[in-house]
């Protein structure tokens, strides 16, 4: 808790002095459980090893990474389009994945802030609230605003974003090499806890250099990062 008390702390102080102003089916989302978030407390001997935390314009980097989950947003103006090395590596992805006779397709990137409030809404208009939070972001929370994410599907489930892709040939391939393209799978399974999102075989984060790393140890980013 001590952890997470300074985390917060640094986080709300950088954001005060920089002055920082995939759709689903109702029977894909119905009876999925709660995804509370859970923290391990830490003890005073941890501060020492406390993130590296950077906050430019309202952005947040941790250890140079920028950041965006259900406790750390970015600006509403913040609208930087899908970045072209994102797009350099999907592509390469997906060629080298038709190589070996599988086949992607790209279903969502880059969302401004307001494109995710309308597509959020929509959700809790749809399913409420409680269940729109385990798979829907609220605006400003959203990776797809980084311009560093995409959803991905294979011909037979892009237009779902099933969790049924994580069946798939084409998902049985990527979930080992998406690090190689510098990917990680954002929203792993059994992390519901940590990421607060349930498990999205399709969600893909650019995170460069760092991936191989951050595949192999088998953790979420905010684990890899120390702010879980």
């Amino acid at each position: 808790m001590i952890r997470k008390l300074i985390l917060g702390m640094t986080i709300s102080a950088a954001l005060l002095m920089q002055g920082c102003g995939s759709t689903l089916n109702a029977e894909q989302t119905a009876g999925h459980q709660t995804f509370p978030k859970q923290y391990s407390p830490a003890s005073i001997g941890d501060l020492a090893a406390l993130p590296d935390i950077e906050v430019i314009d309202g952005v947040t980097y941790v250890e140079g990474i920028l950041v965006v989950n259900k406790e750390i947003p970015l600006p509403r103006d913040y609208n930087p389009g899908l970045q072209q090395e994102v797009i350099d590596a999907y592509s390469r992805m997906f060629a080298d994945g038709a190589g070996r006779g599988l086949d992607f397709v790209l279903v969502s990137d880059f969302r401004s802030y307001d494109y995710q409030a309308g597509l959020y809404n929509n959700y809790v208009a749809r399913d409420g609230r409680e269940e729109a939070d385990k798979f829907s972001a609220k605006p400003g929370h959203s990776e797809h605003q980084t311009g560093l994410a995409i959803d991905v599907g294979s011909s037979d489930s892009a237009t779902t974003l099933s969790v049924k892709f994580g069946e798939t040939p084409e998902y049985q391939w990527m979930k080992d090499a998406a690090h190689e393209y510098g990917f990680i799978i954002r929203y792993l399974e059994g992390k519901e806890d940590i990421t607060g999102y349930q498990y999205e075989p399709w969600h893909l984060r650019y995170v460069g250099d760092e991936a191989e790393a951050i595949y192999e140890s088998g953790l979420t980013l905010e684990e890899y990062l120390g702010i879980e």
